[in-house]
């Protein structure tokens, strides 16, 4: 076999077997497989699909491209997953709550990719915190803290580490079966007995539509459970940033409040709602309604955040962190308010215009070499719904200079509509599968 082949094949839309994608999933890991050739793929898998086998075969093959962990604790080893989306960060929270109710969570996270935040970058601007941590370190964090957000090593699903890289700078971040093969060969080599997956859909997520999110959320269900890891879903709403900050400083800020503050909102709602899907999938609580409350009172007491702190400290950052996390997150020296041009109803966000703001403010990525900057991004996001007056602060903007903090302006008067009335506002949970 050769990648110019294979490439020639899923090119004119022709089913690759188990074999070509086993070879292809290695040559990514190895480089033999150019990246010229892993973007050729990526975007021939996008526009042309490569089927339900394919995709199976595709997400084994690249778990199997590098190590598989295994875990021998005295109770169940889950994590949770989002398909990506803004101001979202629910792991910072859910990982450490999870812990605390008595589960064990190895999480593998990734970076930015295209609009949507990384979970991994939001960590790194915790001052001194590491995420590539050997596999002896991940092992004793997650043995000290219940719970570890890293990023995949190079003997984890190293075919990934090339694909997920060339995705975010060739437009193909949208493709259901790599989204697929992505998400799952990453969880499936971190030995999980259950995972819980949040898959977005709306204006700020990769999914726009119901169909496409219901498509998704199928496939990574379908084929998890497949691979022997129970799995469920949620399909959450993301027509609106998640927290009211996007950019990765900002987004722990705003985890933190909920962790240490006690604050409310969409945000603890949902990763209480994730963690009880999760918790009942592992027999943990006897249903989901009981696991959503055993969450809730993680963070209600102060467990959750006695966790991250364990786990921030752990992993390089400073002790006492969730005791004054405020005077450890950078900032940035701009800051810039978005005010309303009249007076109405926040009708609608482009929540995918607000990522891509935040990645021209230099919080994210254009190309791979690119260094994200942990302070700049968005602030004070005026839910949907909210009546304004004129000239009120719908937003603002954090940027390292008063020109990016111009033209991010700029773009984001476009990105926020107005009305006269109050929106119908869509719930904040569509749908279960699994």
């Amino acid at each position: 076999m050769d990648a110019r082949a294979i490439l020639v094949r899923l090119r004119g839309g022709e089913t690759l077997s188990q074999e070509e994608l086993t070879w292809f999933a290695h040559g990514l890991a190895t480089g033999a497989v150019s990246d010229a050739q892993a973007g050729a793929f990526a975007m021939a898998a996008l526009l042309n699909g490569l089927g339900e086998a394919g995709r199976t075969a595709l997400t084994l093959a690249m778990r199997d491209s590098g190590d598989v962990l295994a875990w021998d604790m005295d109770a169940p080893v889950i994590d949770k997953h989002s398909t990506g989306g803004v101001g979202d960060c629910v792991s910072l929270i859910l990982a450490p709550a999870l812990a605390a109710c008595g589960a064990y969570v190895p999480m593998i996270s990734g970076r930015g990719l295209g609009h949507t935040g990384g979970t991994l970058d939001k960590i790194e601007s915790i001052p001194g915190l590491r995420s590539d941590l050997a596999e002896a370190q991940f092992r004793a964090v997650v043995q000290e803290a219940g719970c570890a957000i890293v990023s995949a090593s190079g003997d984890i699903a190293p075919a990934d580490k090339r694909l997920y890289a060339v995705r975010d700078v060739t437009g193909t971040v949208e493709s259901l079966d790599l989204i697929t093969a992505s998400i799952l060969s990453k969880k499936l080599a971190a030995g999980l007995q259950g995972l819980v997956l949040d898959v977005k859909t709306g204006s700020g997520a990769f999914m726009k539509t119901a169909e496409d999110s219901r498509a998704l959320a199928a496939a990574l269900v379908e084929t998890a459970n497949a691979a022997g890891c129970k799995t469920s879903a949620l399909i959450s709403d993301m027509s609106q940033p998640l927290a009211p900050a996007c950019g990765n400083a900002l987004e722990v800020a705003a985890s933190m409040e909920v962790l240490c503050d006690g604050a409310g909102g969409p945000l603890r709602e949902l990763t209480c709602l994730l963690g009880g899907v999760a918790l009942a999938d592992c027999g943990l609580a006897a249903d989901v309604e009981a696991g959503t409350d055993a969450v809730a009172g993680a963070l209600t007491s102060g467990r959750a955040a006695e966790h991250w702190g364990r786990m921030v400290a752990a992993m390089g950052g400073p002790r006492g962190f969730t005791d004054s996390w405020r005077r450890f997150l950078p900032e940035a020296p701009v800051i810039r308010e978005v005010k309303a041009p009249r007076a109405g109803y926040l009708a609608a966000m482009d929540g995918e215009a607000m990522g891509l703001a935040v990645v021209a403010l230099g919080g994210g990525r254009q190309v791979e070499s690119d260094v994200v900057d942990p302070a700049v991004g968005l602030s004070d996001i005026l839910p949907l719904g909210t009546r304004v007056e004129a000239g009120q602060v719908i937003m603002r903007i954090h940027a390292a200079r008063t020109g990016a903090a111009e033209a991010a302006e700029a773009a984001l008067r476009g990105a926020v509509s107005l009305g006269e009335s109050a929106p119908d506002l869509p719930p904040l949970i569509h749908e279960r599968v699994g």
